[in-house]
């Protein structure tokens, strides 16, 4: 698997460094109120359960399953909501937490939808940030890392559902997915 990764772009120290970092900020900016941290799953696993871990105030968690659906890999800029959350957000800090924002359509579209069910603030912390690839007005609240326009795995992301589990962020090989 580690054979299969052209270069780390971020390692596993480094990452934890930026996690506690945003925790840090999040338990400033929460402190005394109890918000709903929503996971976009798969790939916010890894960095919702550090995050949560480092913050120092109350959170509560939830999770949502999206899917831009199209031909092949090529969004429509579409989103289906596969798994919805289990809590009602009426009244609730609401945090988003995800792996990378790339197009934006996907996270604009929930911002959207998240924002018709009357919550009291939402805000969104994104461990990884590919403006090169935006194709939606779109800035997160919090960002760790600002990436180049390759192709990422690990600590969450994946290709065909693998490399997830790599304990660092690293550039595919090409040969990989091509």
């Amino acid at each position: 698997m580690h054979r299969d990764v052209e270069r780390v772009l971020f390692s596993q120290e480094q990452i934890a460094q930026r996690v506690s970092e945003l925790a840090a900020a999040l338990s400033a900016e929460y402190q005394g109120r109890n918000p709903l941290c929503i996971g976009v799953l798969k790939g916010s696993v890894f960095f919702m359960a550090d995050l949560l871990r480092q913050m120092d105030t109350m959170a509560s968690m939830d999770f949502m399953i999206l899917s831009s659906y199209g031909q092949g890999s090529v969004s429509q800029g579409k989103v289906k909501i596969v798994k919805d959350l289990d809590v009602e957000i009426v009244g609730r800090d609401v945090i988003i937490v995800e792996d990378i924002i790339d197009t934006g359509h996907t996270l604009a579209q929930l911002m959207k939808l998240l924002d018709t069910r009357h919550p009291a603030s939402i805000k969104l912390v994104t461990l990884l940030d590919k403006p090169a690839r935006r194709e939606v007005s779109f800035v997160p609240d919090l960002c760790g890392f600002t990436v180049p326009d390759e192709f990422l795995v690990g600590y969450g992301l994946d290709y065909a559902e693998r490399y997830r589990n790599l304990p660092y962020i690293g550039v595919l090989k090409r040969a990989i997915y091509e």
